[in-house]
């Protein structure tokens, strides 16, 4: 990671030191009491809610509502969490409006759904402010699986396991678990340092030991795991940065977006974190927009967003593109980047406008930058992997590799979402598939 403290216009301390903790303040408060309830008396309960098929995690949608509705949210965070151990962050940083929101009866004939997303969080939030954990271990199997990274797909295959009764070992590159949801993910969508202590809470089944600081194809190999464990799950998310293809793009100030992010959950003051005056960022999706915001947030003049394509094929939602112009973003669609222009250190970027074709139009654009971020997308990185499909593993529905006793699933593995949501459901139904084969 860099923060480029030392390259000239990029700065920490951009706003007063007071300024900061009201920027990055909690995106979605939790709801109170009565406004749980209120919003729960929306639901309709459908018998055949189409919610729940939305939902990649299969949360019984309507069920854990109605126990809302009727004062047990304890009741209805056990209902989340037998499907979604990790409920809590899904119910803060899911694409809600994409999913089950979109799908609710109530959207489709008002164009306002009920706040499933919102419900979620005050249910799991009020169970695991407790410290209650509603599940325990089955009986043990004298099992052993590795599970390598320590992201929602690995946390969540952990817990499933352990919960059968395996124990469990999860290898991580990282000082702390939690993958993407500690590291890649905006600040103010996960307050209060909740992306450890949904970890804390998670271990508290018990049968999970988790050994830091270990990089498979470095410090464990994918050989020696599986002739040490009876079976291994890999969900080591997708380490390298796709590189930007433009002239100069080597010159300081040009940064990949992920280790920004990165830096600035890891910071001790928020008013640490250097940040230039025209910041650029170049990608469309989740990542793009939180590093966007959260540039703007930092104090940044003019930050501008750049996409190749039309709004409409950004991977951020709606949702993510209206908040970051609510920020001040400016949203730059149908333009590639040409050159970064600069004597060492960026100081402009030029970019062609291009068709729907992605062929230049003839027409450029060139923007003030003291600091480019790269958003435009992460490949996987490792040796002696299972075979691959396109730049991912190659799995079956339940996560099985090329490789006997080996399971992937994650952003690593092909034919899913790049979401947390549907990390947590690959990494479960690949426990299912482990135990099962394990116990048969």
């Amino acid at each position: 990671m860099s923060s480029n403290a030392f390259t000239p216009g990029i700065v920490p301390g951009r706003m007063a030191a007071e300024a900061y903790s009201e920027q990055f303040s909690d995106l979605h408060p939790r709801l109170d009491d009565h406004e749980a309830l209120v919003a729960a008396d929306r639901c309709y309960f459908c018998h055949d809610a189409p919610c729940i098929t939305a939902c990649p995690t299969d949360i019984d949608i309507p069920l854990f509502i109605r126990q809302i509705a009727t004062g047990t949210p304890d009741a209805a965070a056990k209902t989340i969490l037998s499907q979604n151990i990790m409920g809590g962050m899904c119910a803060r940083v899911c694409p809600t409006e994409q999913l089950c929101e979109e799908a609710c009866v109530r959207e489709m004939a008002e164009g306002k759904p009920v706040l499933i997303g919102q419900l979620q969080r005050y249910a799991t939030d009020h169970l695991q402010e407790q410290g209650i954990h509603p599940f325990s271990r089955a009986a043990v199997t004298g099992k052993s699986v590795a599970v390598v990274g320590a992201g929602p797909a690995g946390l969540s295959c952990a817990h499933r396991l352990a919960m059968l009764g395996h124990d469990v070992v999860v290898y991580d590159a990282q000082p702390k678990a939690g993958g993407l949801n500690e590291y890649g993910i905006a600040t103010y969508k996960t307050v209060d340092g909740y992306a450890q202590s949904e970890v804390d809470w998670l271990l508290k089944i018990g049968g999970i030991q988790i050994d830091y600081g270990k990089r498979l194809g470095g410090d464990i190999t994918l050989a020696g795991l599986r002739s040490a464990h009876d079976a291994v799950f890999l969900g080591i998310g997708l380490g390298g940065v796709n590189a930007l293809d433009a002239e100069g793009a080597d010159k300081d100030g040009v940064l990949d977006a992920v280790d920004f992010i990165a830096d600035l959950r890891q910071a001790e003051s928020f008013a640490d974190v250097p940040v230039g005056r025209d910041v650029v960022v170049i990608g469309g999706g989740m990542t793009a927009v939180d590093a966007a915001v959260q540039a703007k947030l930092l104090g940044a003049l003019n930050v501008t967003l750049v996409y190749r394509r039309g709004r409409d094929r950004m991977n951020a939602s709606v949702f993510e593109q209206d908040l970051a112009a609510s920020k001040g973003v400016r949203i730059v669609t149908h333009a590639m980047p040409k050159a970064v222009i600069g004597n060492g250190a960026v100081r402009e970027i030029e970019f062609d406008y291009v068709d729907d074709a992605m062929q230049p139009t003839g027409q450029t654009l060139r923007l003030a930058a003291d600091q480019v971020f790269r958003a435009i997308g992460q490949t996987l990185v490792g040796e002696d992997l299972p075979e691959l499909d396109g730049r991912k593993i190659k799995v079956t529905e339940t996560g099985r590799t090329s490789l006997a006793g080996v399971w992937a699933g994650g952003d690593c593995a092909a034919g899913g979402d790049d979401l947390t949501v549907t990390a947590v459901a690959e990494g479960r139904d690949a426990a299912m598939d482990i135990h099962a084969t394990l116990t048969a």
